[in-house]
């Protein structure tokens, strides 16, 4: 009996390491055999996977239209003419008291005009000194009748055919002259004192015999005496 056992181990034996592809097949199919359980018993033991709660309801959206609302045609305006503005009829500037033009409404200029300055304090008084054939002497006289002193000047327009030679104050400080488009101009080196007087005295040579200036002025206002 067990010499049978052993010749049939033994054929075994003989036959595996004659085939071992056998032995390979074997093998493969336990592993196979042996997966599929381990897989079968970890499925087994997985725990349930928890359900979601419950989802609450879904709201019900209200209808939406399917055409999109009708709008309603807006009435624009006809277009028309442009309308112009109509000319200004305002009449036209004419001249004022102070001998300028007068300014529109748009630009009229609303600042006050400036008052005249007062008259100059000083005055002059003309006189022929000593005359002779051709030229003599003239003298403007001036005097301040304010307190406190004031400067001067002077402007003479001689006559035709005569021209002004020469000038001077008479005791006093000199001033300064020019002649300039026929009118001679002097004008003060030092103020006139307030109740003083002084003479302005010039030489004047000419070609005839007229010893009357055509114009004499201090400080704008005509002097006395022509």
């Amino acid at each position: 009996m067990s010499g049978t056992r052993r010749r049939s181990s033994r054929a075994a034996a003989t036959a595996l390491a004659s085939s071992p592809w056998l032995l390979v097949a074997t093998g493969v199919v336990v592993m196979v055999v042996l997966l599929v359980v381990a897989l079968t018993a970890s499925r087994g033991r997985e725990p349930e996977t928890a359900r979601p709660a419950d989802l609450p309801a879904t709201m019900a959206l209200p209808d939406l239209p399917s055409s999109p609302p009708s709008r309603a045609p807006v009435a624009l305006p006809a277009p028309g003419a442009p309308q112009l503005t109509p000319p200004r009829s305002d009449p036209p500037p004419g001249p004022t008291p102070s001998g300028r033009p007068a300014s529109s409404a748009a630009g009229r200029d609303t600042r006050p005009e400036s008052a005249p300055p007062p008259p100059s304090p000083v005055t002059g008084r003309y006189r022929v000194m000593e005359a002779w054939d051709d030229g003599f002497i003239g003298e403007v006289l001036l005097a301040n009748a304010a307190a406190g002193p004031r400067p001067w000047t002077v402007r003479l327009v001689p006559p035709a055919g005569s021209r002004v030679a020469s000038s001077w104050v008479e005791g006093a400080p000199q001033g300064t002259s020019r002649m300039s488009d026929g009118v001679f101009t002097y004008t003060s080196g030092v103020d006139l004192d307030g109740g003083a007087s002084v003479a302005l005295r010039f030489h004047l040579e000419h070609t005839g015999e007229n010893t009357r200036l055509s114009g004499c002025t201090v400080d704008g206002a005509a002097c006395a005496g022509l």
